[in-house]
């Protein structure tokens, strides 16, 4: 199925050059998977993003993580902020399936270790997560483990973005979320490098929405916004080739926030925003004899390049995922409207 993106419609964000996709499969080796539980009673599902055809275990990459509003139930943040380090694939859920999906991941990284030769006795799976409880029955928490392995097997580097996986009960700006993505390219030396973008967008109002610097929100009919405060959280992930320590992930990563904020969200109260980042360079074998290890470094007085490709890709990914949702009816018979299905922008 060919899904309508924002730059379909004419709306182009930012001015660094996108990657093939536009998406945060751009960055070599990252994939991402679906697995979707769409009834009457459930609007809801599992993303997992595969940050690099190797086992993440013995092949742990630069991490950082930054809550901006910390409402939220994520799990295995803490071991990433410490130690600055990935270990797993990162999976999204809804709130009441993270400690579902966190046993799944272990049975993942145990199943894979033992087909790999790698000895997983503790793991920090990182699993995030958004209230869909709007659309989906979330009391009866209808994501297992057979449906992260689904979204495993499913994993590729071109995905569906919109309802689909953890984002099919989401709800973004009163409007139908979702997952979305995008990337930007950054030419540093001679060389280009990838920053991708995946959003599980669950927060703002309608009211406050603004696209392309055009306050659009108040033009819609209010009456059909799912919700009228900024709530229900925002999860960023961002991958990138460029070489940047857990300290300087970090820092791209709170640019994320201007993303957001271009898009008109003012970071409710009961949002949780929570973002995590890791670049696919300087990668490390933690069972290396050697004490010292050669790693290559991005200078410091240039990060204003990662900063913007962050804020741009972040803006955009919302976008995207705001185009291709479409209209859903939920388990209580409530409808959440797409974008598309109230506004179109003007083209020429």
């Amino acid at each position: 199925m060919v899904q309508l993106r924002a730059r379909d419609h004419g709306i182009f964000i930012g001015e660094l050059p996108t990657g093939a996709r536009n998406k945060i499969t751009d960055v070599p080796g990252v994939t991402v998977g679906h697995c979707t539980v769409d009834t009457d009673e459930h609007k809801t599902g599992v993303t997992v993003l595969l940050p690099c055809p190797e086992n993440p275990f013995r092949h742990k990459l630069p991490a950082a993580a930054f809550v901006l509003n910390g409402f939220g139930k994520s799990l295995g943040l803490v071991q990433v902020e410490e130690l600055g380090t990935l270990e797993t694939p990162i999976a999204l859920t809804n709130t009441l399936n993270v400690g579902l999906v966190h046993d799944a991941m272990v049975e993942y990284m145990i199943t894979r270790g033992g087909t790999e030769g790698v000895d997983v006795r503790s793991v920090n799976p990182v699993v995030c997560e958004c209230n869909d409880g709007g659309l989906n029955r979330i009391q009866r928490r209808a994501v297992g483990a057979e449906h992260v392995f689904s979204a495993f097997a499913a994993a590729s580097p071109d995905f569906e973005e919109g309802d689909v996986g953890a984002g099919k009960g989401m709800v973004c700006h009163g409007l139908k979320g979702g997952i979305g993505s995008a990337s930007r390219l950054m030419e540093v030396d001679g060389q280009s490098y990838t920053l991708g973008a995946l959003v599980l967008a669950n927060h703002g109002s309608m009211k406050d929405l603004t696209i392309s610097g055009e306050h659009i929100g108040p033009r819609l009919d209010q009456a059909k916004a799912a919700k009228e405060s900024d709530v229900g959280s925002c999860i960023v992930l961002l991958a990138t080739d460029l070489p940047l320590d857990s300290r300087q992930l970090s820092r791209v990563l709170k640019r994320a926030s201007v993303g957001l904020a271009r898009l008109g969200s003012y970071i409710g109260h009961g949002s949780g925003e929570v973002f995590v980042a890791f670049s696919t360079a300087n990668p490390f074998d933690p069972e290396e004899k050697a004490a010292l290890r050669q790693v290559s470094a991005f200078h410091e007085e240039k990060m204003d390049l990662p900063f913007r490709a962050a804020a741009e890709a972040v803006e955009e990914a919302v976008l995207n995922c705001l185009f291709t949702a479409r209209t859903c009816t939920g388990w209580d018979k409530k409808t959440v409207w797409a974008l598309t299905d109230l506004w179109m922008p003007e083209k020429g």
